[in-house]
């Protein structure tokens, strides 16, 4: 009876270790990672017949392995992921930047879209309307929106 309920308990575990995995795919942010790794390989011990409850190497053996489990992810997880760290745009920084017309720009309005840096931002004209497809360069920025001019 034993025996089968390390089965039972083992099998939970990496199904539980693999639903946290799945939640990790989900909404990246590494908490769930390293408990699911250590879920499975500690269910995959209960498959194999390790009592890690119960026996004193049992116990021992199971601790490493949890511990060898959580290295192992957080090295690999470090591995996977950019050394860079995030770009952060801020209007302000925008100032001499290039990009192009989305939608109509004009002096009156901030109806106008500009696409520059990969964002999309409201924008007004220094000048004339500029049409949708013409590159602009930001001279300027207030409040919410930014300023630009025509390149030629």
């Amino acid at each position: 009876m034993v025996l089968l309920e390390g089965i039972a308990l083992g099998w939970l575990l990496i199904v539980i270790g693999a639903v946290l995995l799945l939640v990790e795919v989900h909404t990246p942010g590494f908490f769930a990672t390293v408990p699911a790794t250590v879920m499975i390989f500690l269910g995959i011990l209960l498959l194999l017949g390790v009592d890690i409850f119960n026996s004193g190497w049992g116990v021992i053996i199971g601790v490493i392995i949890a511990i060898g489990a959580a290295g192992f992810t957080v090295w690999m997880y470090g591995k996977i992921t950019p050394n860079e760290s995030p770009t952060t745009i801020s209007r302000d920084s925008l100032i001499g930047m290039e990009g192009r017309v989305k939608t109509t720009v004009d002096p009156n309005t901030l109806s106008g879209k500009v696409f520059i840096a990969s964002t999309e931002w409201s924008a007004r004209s220094t000048g004339p309307e500029i049409p949708p497809g013409k590159k602009v360069k930001v001279v300027d920025s207030h409040g919410v929106h930014i300023v630009v001019e025509e390149v030629k």
